[in-house]
């Protein structure tokens, strides 16, 4: 007997010093960070920027894996089926990490309990564009322009996000507007461009180059405070809408039951590389305001998110995929 209580004393004290030796060597090989979106717009650059950063610091490769579908939602399905070694984390926005959810009978995940919370990364540079055509200078006269042509102004949508930003702006000024979905912001930008839908949320940088060039008119930024790239562009607060809340973010995830030693590493290497001059500047190119966060932090976005878009959703009558 005193021999088998050895023998699972020794294993259990094996294992803890293997376990123990694996995370002070981690990472000891090179890491994989899923992105759920193909390249092309801002989610790809954004994970390769960071992930050249974690490379650097961490002197472990880190590769971009892309698995693109259903907005994000297929890579974070995949991921809460991956081992919680530390050499797999993802890259994910509130499409996956909310709306995939929101807006589903039956979701495939529960983005509160089957992914470990690692850092925000920060928040998406989204403004309100018109059509020249439409006699607004600013967002207070577009209200003032839809609510004298009720029904007749179309706005564009690319993705579930936007449609939540128009409905929290129609809620909020009492404005009825006809909704033309599309499927992505790529297919909606030609028709936004020819003043067949009125105006749109956007985050792609090529609308912020036609409003430059006076094809389009910006009339408010979704952020808490004006962005680098369009300084006399006022936030929605600012332009008299404050009621518009919703944000797009991005964060970076584990799998679920990733070691607390890990997640804080990544954690601690991640804000840092989110301080480093050029990784701002260049984040900062593709539309992104910066901004770290504890794990318990980003929790708490996506919780209070997730409520959000549930009440939004039911409000507004949106039906469930």
């Amino acid at each position: 007997m005193h021999r088998i209580l050895l023998a699972f004393a020794l294993a259990a004290f094996c294992g803890l010093s293997f376990s123990t030796l694996s995370l002070a060597q981690y990472p000891a090989k090179p890491i994989r960070f899923i992105v759920g979106f193909p390249p092309g717009g801002s989610a790809d650059p954004t994970t390769r920027i960071l992930g050249q950063a974690l490379s650097d610091q961490m002197g472990q490769p880190v590769i971009v894996d892309n698995r693109p579908g259903a907005d994000s939602a297929l890579a974070a399905e995949q991921m809460t089926r991956i081992a919680p070694d530390g050499y797999t984390i993802m890259f994910a926005s509130n499409s996956a990490m909310t709306a995939a959810v929101a807006l589903r009978k039956t979701p495939a995940y529960d983005p509160l309990k089957d992914f470990t919370p690692i850092s925000l990364v920060g928040r998406a540079t989204v403004i309100m564009y018109v059509h020249p055509s439409v006699p607004a200078k600013t967002l207070k006269e577009f209200v003032e322009h839809a609510r004298a042509n009720p029904g007749k102004l179309a706005y564009g949508t690319g993705n579930p996000l936007s449609i939540l930003y128009n409905v929290q702006l129609m809620s909020a000024t009492g404005i009825d507007m006809l909704h033309v979905p599309y499927k992505g912001e790529g297919p909606l930008n030609p028709d936004l461009l020819a003043g067949r839908v009125q105006s749109s949320f956007l985050s792609t940088l090529s609308a912020l180059s036609n409003a430059k060039e006076g094809k389009l008119r910006p009339l408010a930024v979704l952020l808490e405070k004006r962005s680098p790239l369009a300084p006399d562009v006022p936030t929605i607060a600012e332009a008299g809408v404050p009621q518009v809340t919703v944000r797009q973010w991005a964060g970076v995830f584990g799998p679920p039951k990733l070691p607390r030693p890990i997640v804080e590493r990544l954690n601690k290497e991640l804000n840092a590389a989110l301080k480093r001059l050029e990784v701002l500047e260049k984040l900062q190119g593709y539309g992104y305001a910066a901004e770290g966060s504890t794990p318990e932090r980003l929790f708490e976005i996506n919780r209070d998110d997730l409520a959000l878009w549930k009440k939004l959703v039911a409000e507004a009558r949106i039906p469930l995929e």
